[in-house]
């Protein structure tokens, strides 16, 4: 009598191989679950304003820009676009010039209550945005702040604010303090060991620090409809609009919204790489 062996694979190799699969296929479902709508945004932007009524859809854009054309000719549009670059660029510079200090002092600097500070930064996240509406727009009104672009991007600032401070507190607290001290016996000012030694090396997280803002300045919608009338953002301009605008409106005013935030990480994502690596450090 002849036996045969079967060749069954080890418990632990079966384990690691339906892992496997698990994570490929969360990969798989999570880059769908950005990237399909993404797609479908593209193609309706892409195609001509019949095409985006029509059914079914192709999944090939037609490169028709009657969408976009109707969206740049559509009043106000253009104005609220301008209004939202403003404010961003306005709200990334304060966020910047705000946070990377306050993230140096918690890196470099015991004082007391250096905690219960970090704790309160992160609370200024706690209180919804709705809910201080009605006092921020009374005291907006009441010092000439409300619509203006200026006023919005303090609102921005300080939702931003948290994210500038902890980022470069975590890169500062990677870079030793050691090289600033041998700047400091080699005849540099605290101010000028700064500049040359550390500044350079915390770039990296004060590019993603702006990206934030920018972002969260250019995506932001409740306070920019509220504290806004006839300056309003992209935002607001087209959440006021939604009622009454044209579905081929709708997919433009979102594309726009969408590109400029996943060029901007684009741009600079050799800095993001670059942030992990110091903060790993």
């Amino acid at each position: 009598m002849t036996s045969q062996v079967t060749d069954t694979p080890a418990p632990g190799l079966t384990a690691r191989r339906a892992g496997r699969m698990v994570y490929l296929t969360s990969v798989g479902l999570l880059c769908a679950w950005v990237l399909v709508p993404l797609y479908f945004l593209l193609i309706n932007t892409l195609s001509s304003p019949a095409a985006v009524s029509a059914f079914p859809k192709s999944f090939i854009p037609a490169f028709d820009l009657g969408s976009l054309q109707f969206f740049a000719g559509f009043q106000g549009m253009l104005g609220a676009m301008k209004n939202s670059i403003i404010v961003a660029v306005m709200t990334m510079i304060m966020s910047i010039a705000i946070g990377a200090p306050a993230g140096y002092a918690l890196s470099r600097f015991d004082f007391p209550g250096k905690a219960a500070f970090r704790l309160l930064i992160l609370l200024t996240r706690a209180f919804p945005l709705p809910l201080l509406a009605l006092p921020l727009a009374v005291m907006f009104i009441r010092t000439g702040l409300d619509d203006t672009a200026f006023g919005l991007a303090l609102v921005h600032t300080t939702l931003a604010i948290p994210f500038a401070v902890l980022i470069t507190f975590s890169l500062f607290s990677g870079i030793p303090i050691e090289l600033e001290e041998a700047a400091w016996t080699l005849g540099c000012t605290r101010f000028t060991a700064f500049t040359k030694v550390v500044l350079p090396l915390i770039l990296p997280g004060i590019a993603a620090s702006a990206i934030f803002a920018f972002v969260i300045s250019w995506n932001e919608v409740f306070a920019a409809a509220v504290l806004t009338i006839e300056n309003r953002t992209l935002t607001a301009f087209l959440l006021q609009s939604l009622g009454d605008a044209p579905l081929h409106l709708k997919f433009a005013g979102g594309f726009i919204l969408v590109v400029p935030a996943l060029i901007f990480i684009f741009a600079v994502r050799k800095y993001l790489f670059a942030m992990w690596g110091i903060a790993n450090r």
